[in-house]
């Protein structure tokens, strides 16, 4: 991500939440969740580069785009899973954090969905995605639609 106006680039820091980024693409959590759940959290923090980037990479790994038109009206749809409409409530939640009754119901649901280690892993996939948002929406991301997707899913950073 190149700097926009007073902020500089910090390369080992950029290189620690790709770091993460990398952890999370690893943790054995299905590609398709991970990528509903950062594009729901992009859409929440108006983050129209990881919208795009997202959308295209969630395509990719298999979403349909009935699904992801649905996304932000996830609650009003059938599409989506018990564990999926747990992971995008407990996604809502930490994202809008200062509500903490909600973050607190959207974790007992998601604890009722999830494995512990699945909660936890997911838990830093929603905190990866808010760093990027911000971080995009901060210094100026590159223009939303100049994003594609490598060859294979997971190798993007």
């Amino acid at each position: 991500m190149a700097g926009n106006g007073s902020f500089a680039f910090w390369k080992e820091g950029y290189e620690s939440i790709s770091a993460l980024h990398r952890r999370v693409a690893g943790s054995g959590l299905d590609a398709r969740l991970l990528e509903l759940v950062r594009m729901r959290a992009s859409q929440v923090n108006g983050c129209a580069f990881c919208i795009d980037m997202h959308a295209k990479d969630a395509r990719q790994a298999g979403e349909s785009e009935q699904r992801l038109y649905a996304l932000s009206a996830w609650r009003e749809t059938p599409f989506f899973d018990e564990r999926e409409r747990a992971a995008l409530a407990l996604t809502e939640a930490v994202t809008n954090v200062k509500d903490h009754e909600s973050v607190e119901r959207a974790r007992r649901e998601a604890e009722a969905r999830f494995a512990p280690e699945e909660l936890i892993r997911l838990l830093y996939a929603i905190i990866e995605i808010n760093a990027w948002n911000r971080l995009a929406i901060v210094t100026g991301a590159p223009e939303p639609g100049s994003y594609e997707p490598a060859t294979t899913p997971g190798q993007n950073s």
